[in-house]
C-alpha cells in the first residue's frame, strides 16, 4: 500500500503520554481518563488535505473529473500554475489523482480522481456543510 513520499507514521505510546515522556502528568487530565492522543493517520490526512489549495483542487475533480491542467487552474481564483502543478504532483504521490497523456498533436493531459481519492467525497462533502453552516459570513 502506497501512502505517498513518506511511509512512516508516528507510533502512539500505551498508556499515558506523560509517564511515557518522564513528565509530570496533565492535572486536567481526571485520574484514571487516558491523556488524549492525536491519532496519526488522522493527522496526516488533515495535514495532506489542510495544504494550500489542495481542498479547493479536490473539490474540482469532485465536480468535474477528468479535467485538463488549465481547467482547474481557471477554477481556483489566483492559484497560480507552479503552485497547481505542484500540488497535482503531490495529490498523484498519494494515489488521490491520476495524470493520463493523450497523444497529439497537441499533446493533451488530463487529471481525475483515483478511487482513493473518490472515497474522499463523504468527508470532503460533510466539512463543506460544515463550512456553510458555521463560517458563512466570517472572514
Amino acid at each position: 500500500m502506497h501512502h505517498g513520499p513518506s511511509t512512516a507514521v508516528p507510533r502512539a505510546n500505551p498508556g499515558r503520554a506523560a509517564d511515557a515522556a518522564g513528565l509530570e502528568p496533565d492535572p486536567h487530565v481526571a485520574p484514571g481518563q487516558p491523556e488524549p492522543i492525536c491519532c496519526p493517520y488522522y493527522h496526516q490526512a488533515v495535514e495532506l488535505i489542510g495544504r494550500r489549495w489542495t481542498g479547493a483542487i479536490l473539490e474540482i475533480l469532485m465536480q468535474g473529473g477528468p479535467l485538463r491542467f488549465s481547467t482547474i487552474g481557471a477554477a481556483v481564483p489566483d492559484l497560480s500554475d507552479r503552485m497547481l502543478s505542484d500540488r497535482l504532483k503531490e495529490l498523484e504521490s498519494y494515489d488521490l489523482v491520476e495524470r493520463t497523456v493523450y497523444p497529439g498533436p497537441p499533446v493533451r493531459v488530463q487529471y481525475a480522481l483515483t478511487r482513493k481519492g473518490q472515497d474522499l467525497a463523504p468527508a470532503l462533502a460533510e466539512l463543506k456543510r460544515w463550512a456553510r453552516t458555521w463560517l458563512r459570513g466570517a472572514a
